[in-house]
């Protein structure tokens, strides 16, 4: 949280922010949002978003809206993303624990991404939906709970792209719109989630890179993303224990980012994803959901619901199976759209305090 009476934060806002929120929440009322589901916390950072800007943030709201009918977010638990070991060996990410304020740690292992593998086994569209489907489980399943573990509201992540053993040959247009693919998500639909962002390993001519990426990236969010080359280890215990950084970053924790460690789940064995779920396992005594891509639910209405809330509270659907036909990849094209409900984050790929530090 910013450390300004004026930050814009819950229980930080001058008399004319305060003013703008009620303007905004009769606004979201006359969209038939409640203020339940909707509530400061989530209004405010749509607020932030836009520098209290009412009409811009009245457009973004708007525009936020229309993308969770278009993307059917409601319904995006029922998703199953089949392909994610698949994925993660290509495309290793994860959370990771938490900071010392209790911010959930993500983590991209950019130096080791496999763009071409990567979009074998997936596609465009599937992965923009497992994306919305992060930012779903982060909102309704992390963030409340490092927020129980830590004893005060946890709504932003700490995000950390490691660069190590990245070729530069890599770093070519379609890496810049797959890297692009992953802000625009979190920045038009999850906005201020992003707490921290550290690009590590940063390799010397990363500098020519970056002029190319900021420019996707809101002024705000620059400002919270901190480039480091090798020495990046005491910037990180700045927020960091030592016991919870990865060994792969110089840490004491071993570190499995398939795991997806932290308060949310302790031991690594409790499933994040629908996909996830084993065959005959149950969840709350009842059978789990089996649903193909693109076939038509056959429970009863009140079964549905009952499905509905049971995802409401453990932030999991029922198991899912059957992906899609997959598409050919176009690296040149990317639409999207994406957010959520009660609390509030990218992070996954890419969100992000502009400090470059010239130790590679």
């Amino acid at each position: 949280m910013d450390n300004n009476k004026n930050s814009g934060n819950v229980g930080e806002c001058s008399q004319e922010q305060l003013d703008t929120l009620q303007k905004f929440r009769q606004f979201t009322a006359m969209k038939g949002c409640s203020e339940k589901e909707y509530d400061d916390h989530y209004l405010l950072r749509f607020l932030r978003a836009r520098k209290f800007d009412l009409v811009k943030t009245e457009k973004m709201f708007s525009d936020f809206l229309d993308w969770r009918i278009k993307n059917d977010v409601q319904n995006i638990m029922k998703f199953s993303f089949n392909e994610l070991a698949e994925v993660r060996h290509h495309y290793p990410h994860g959370y990771h624990k938490t900071d010392k304020l209790g911010r959930p740690i993500y983590i991209e292992r950019i130096g080791m991404l496999k763009l071409t593998q990567l979009f074998q086994v997936t596609t465009e569209e599937r992965l923009i939906k497992y994306y919305i489907q992060s930012y779903e489980i982060l909102l309704n399943r992390i963030f409340p709970t490092c927020s129980q573990a830590i004893g005060h509201r946890v709504d932003q992540t700490v995000t950390i792209l490691d660069l190590k053993g990245i070729p530069m040959k890599m770093l070519s247009k379609q890496v810049y719109n797959f890297i692009q693919l992953a802000s625009k998500v979190a920045q038009e639909n999850y906005p201020e989630i992003l707490g921290r962002m550290f690009i590590v390993n940063a390799p010397m001519l990363f500098s020519g890179v970056w002029a190319v990426i900021k420019p996707w990236i809101d002024e705000k969010t620059r400002n919270k993303i901190t480039i480091i080359g090798s020495g990046f280890k005491e910037k990180l215990l700045e927020i960091i224990d030592i016991d919870n950084i990865p060994d792969f970053l110089g840490g004491n924790s071993k570190c499995d980012l398939s795991k997806n460690i932290g308060p949310w789940n302790p031991t690594g064995e409790t499933p994040l994803f629908p996909c996830e779920y084993k065959d005959g396992m149950k969840q709350d005594g009842e059978e789990e959901k089996v649903v193909q891509d693109g076939e038509e639910d056959e429970d009863s209405e009140a079964e549905r619901q009952a499905m509905e809330l049971a995802a409401l509270r453990d932030a999991l659907a029922g198991k899912i199976t059957g992906p899609s036909s997959k598409a050919p990849h176009n690296p040149d094209k990317y639409e999207l759209t994406t957010q959520g409900a009660k609390f509030q984050v990218s992070d996954t790929p890419l969100n992000t305090q502009a400090e470059a530090d010239d130790d590679n």
